[in-house]
């Protein structure tokens, strides 16, 4: 057993660093916060000898570690440690957060719940990991349901079911919904097709399916005249299209839990071959280096090459941290659909943070845990520091947190983006499960079917999914 989950493990890692590579995701395909978060998590891969490691709160408190693979992660429960503090002095605690390269995070500490010894008492656990991590149950990780109980009424219920076992009880609280939307920039478009910000705002309202979508872009190559510019961008090294369009399906191309897991699907073959129409009218073109997510991608977006695109909330960090100079540009909003009253959004990545049954402060730490990830001021924290799309919905609609002008998130964008997530709606988001086949199926994904379809758009997208079908038989 032990062999099998440790080689699960790196498999995953192994697959994980391949695509982050050549596309900014990784083998799950829905990382987004975290592995899309490469810019983060990759240049937290230092030397083995350079591990980060801050301690924060009451020496003279319970002592927790934390072990992560996102610096910024450990400083917000740094954060949220010193606020807990004043809270709660009758039971205050001092936490310890180190940060691991991802790959040597995830395998040690699945090395640890294996032996028995040597993990942490709170750990992030990437949702591309989450199955190797949670097939232990609660031999290895603490139910949080208990602790979750307080905020439950108000979280986002798709997200949560992510870190759910099969047993039905959550183990990993999060730290976003990861909604996936659509961004304009009406910067350009308004430039191109000679109409005032307002004009091109009130276009992009009237998009509600995939053809108003294209429609809209055609009439936006139209009026720039110039092969160089494109409508949009598609990934070969990332599955985010994909999830979209399962989601508005309500398909899922893992099976779940219970049943065999089946990449030839309505919605992935529609949104494959919608794509290729895109290509070959020169509406649409391969993303550089296969992903939004990279430095190419970045370059190709303040060049204005592409004027809109879907990705989950989390991208809006992204701008902040990579586009600064596109401020004012960008507008967010819903996903299109291919019917009328399907799901205009899925949750798209994630990290869930688990605690150990190896912890010797099980309680203490379950409750710090969730009231850090899942309370109103744990997720003005997340909002504030991180950027995320927090997963408490009371938050949504409180003036002081979604329409904040000093939020840099808030002030960057032209419309507020808690305003787009409250018209989305919890019925509006989706959900793609993430399970033991999940790596097989995005992997060869990203570095085979993608690529045959997209790179060629005259390739046959049914033969493409059975060949994948192929090779996930054979792992299932």
């Amino acid at each position: 057993m032990k062999k099998k989950l440790v080689s699960a493990l790196l498999c995953t890692s192994m697959a994980a660093s391949l695509l982050v590579g050549c596309g900014g995701t990784t083998a799950d395909g829905s990382t987004g916060e975290t592995a899309a978060e490469t810019t983060e998590e990759t240049a937290g891969e230092t030397a083995e000898e350079e591990i980060p490691t801050s301690t924060y709160g009451d020496p003279n408190g319970t002592h927790l570690d934390m072990w992560t693979f996102v610096e910024l992660h450990g400083a917000h429960y740094g954060e949220m440690a010193e606020l807990w503090n004043q809270q709660n002095p009758d039971k205050t605690i001092e936490i310890t957060c180190t940060t691991y390269p991802y790959g040597d995070m995830h395998t040690k500490l699945l090395t640890s719940l294996e032996a028995g010894t040597g993990a942490p008492d709170i750990c992030d656990v990437e949702v591309g990991q989450f199955p190797n991590v949670v097939a232990g149950m609660d031999k290895w990780m603490v139910p949080l349901d208990d602790y979750a109980a307080p905020y439950m009424s108000t979280m986002v219920p798709a997200r949560m079911a992510t870190y759910q076992g099969e047993d039905g009880h959550y183990y990993g609280a999060p730290y976003h919904v990861g909604a996936a939307v659509m961004y304009y920039n009406v910067a350009a478009m308004s430039e191109a097709m000679g109409l005032s910000q307002d004009e091109v705002i009130a276009k992009i309202d009237a998009v509600k399916s995939w053809s108003d979508y294209e429609a809209l872009g055609t009439e936006y190559k139209t009026a720039i005249s110039d092969d160089t510019k494109f409508w949009t961008s598609v990934d070969t090294g990332g599955c985010d299209w994909l999830w979209i369009a399962m989601a508005q399906y309500g398909e899922d191309w893992t099976g779940g839990f219970d049943n065999p897991a089946n990449v030839k699907l309505q919605s992935v073959e529609k949104m494959l071959t919608m794509q290729q129409s895109w290509l070959q009218s020169g509406l649409a073109q391969v993303s550089p280096d296969g992903h939004v997510d990279l430095e190419a991608g970045y370059q190709n977006i303040i060049d204005h090459n592409i004027v809109s695109f879907p990705k989950a909330m989390w991208y809006m960090s992204r701008f902040t941290g990579y586009m600064p100079e596109e401020k004012g540009n960008w507008y967010i909003a819903q996903i299109p659909t291919f019917e009328a009253g399907q799901k205009t959004s899925v949750g798209i990545g994630g990290t869930g943070t688990v605690v150990t049954t190896q912890s010797a402060n099980q309680e203490l730490a379950a409750e710090f845990l969730c009231w850090a990830k899942m309370s109103e001021e744990g997720e003005q924290h997340i909002w504030d520091t991180l950027g995320f799309d927090v997963c408490n919905t009371a938050c949504w609609s409180v003036d002081s947190f979604a329409h904040d002008d000093n939020n840099q998130y808030n002030a960057y964008f032209i419309n507020y983006p808690y305003d787009v997530l409250n018209e989305i709606g919890l019925d509006g988001i989706g959900k793609i499960s993430v399970v033991s086949i999940s790596p097989t199926i995005n992997e060869y994904m990203c570095t085979t079917t993608l690529n045959q379809v997209l790179e060629d758009p005259t390739y046959s997208v049914a033969d493409a999914l059975s060949e994948c079908q192929d090779a996930v038989d054979m792992e299932q």
